[in-house]
């Protein structure tokens, strides 16, 4: 039972990557503008890490986090794509009459979007490092950024999967997606949370999961193993991917239940 879903498992992820494979388009504009993002505001706002309360940290390494995080937004809504473009077609029905476990039929598109992200992610730090990135913890807190990513864009893709089965609509998923987008600007996107100065704002900080993930990734680049920092963005990690995932196996159950 048990090799028979990993069996699943991996024959849907792989054809999911090898779909994204053939639409490059489908992924490059979302790469092209996270980068974009990294590039315009290092060289557009740099200058504010002379504040106090940056302490002398590297800007370019402050701002990373929120290219890769714009990535695992965007990259995640290619998840609930895929599995409304096979409900359209037919593919998600005929699947159905395989002895396919319905795990595998989620979870395939949601791990290729991860993969995908991965790549995405990894492409993203090789131009800061072309940019000057130094990384505080060297090789291995660049491994512990790719794997909050991933974790991330987890939870997100989770989320467009369980949209997609639950409207089997393209459009409602893709704009299902966009409300994370005001998770990165209401936290401490450009600058640390003691700059923050409307009351509201720091509310939203505050309870904005994003925070959390932004703070992790750059004492990992910054400030170095700060066990405790860095352990707040995994905790937020595990308790959305709990439910973004629920959401998905319960919308998937609902799915297959109309067939």
């Amino acid at each position: 039972m048990g090799n028979g879903l990993i069996k699943d498992i991996w024959l849907l992820s792989k054809r999911s990557v090898q779909t994204t494979l053939r639409s490059p388009f489908s992924f490059i504009p979302n790469l092209l503008i996270s980068m974009f993002f990294l590039v315009v505001y290092e060289s557009g706002l740099s200058g504010i890490s002379q504040l106090p309360a940056f302490d002398g940290a590297d800007y370019l390494a402050f701002i990373l986090p929120v290219s890769v995080v714009s990535a695992a937004i965007g990259g995640a809504g290619g998840a609930g794509q895929g599995i409304v473009k096979d409900i359209e077609n037919g593919f998600f029905s005929r699947l159905l009459l395989t002895p396919a476990s319905r795990l595998s039929i989620v979870l395939g598109p949601i791990i290729a979007g991860m993969l995908q992200l991965f790549v995405q992610t990894l492409l993203i730090i090789m131009v800061a490092f072309f940019m000057g990135l130094n990384v505080e913890t060297g090789f291995f807190g660049i491994i512990i950024v790719l794997l909050i990513a991933i974790g991330w864009g987890l939870a997100f893709a989770g989320y467009s999967a369980g949209v997609a089965l639950k409207t089997k609509n393209a459009q409602a998923a893709q704009a299902g997606t966009l409300i994370f987008f005001p998770l990165i600007f209401l936290s401490t996107t450009f600058v640390p949370y003691e700059l923050i100065e409307a009351t509201w704002l720091k509310v939203a900080a505050t309870i904005n999961p994003t925070t959390y993930i932004f703070q992790s990734m750059r004492t990992v680049l910054i400030d170095g193993w700060q066990w405790w920092e860095i352990a707040q963005g995994f905790i937020a990690i595990a308790i959305a991917c709990t439910i973004t995932i629920t959401f998905a196996t319960v919308s998937a159950k609902k799915a297959v239940s109309r067939g």
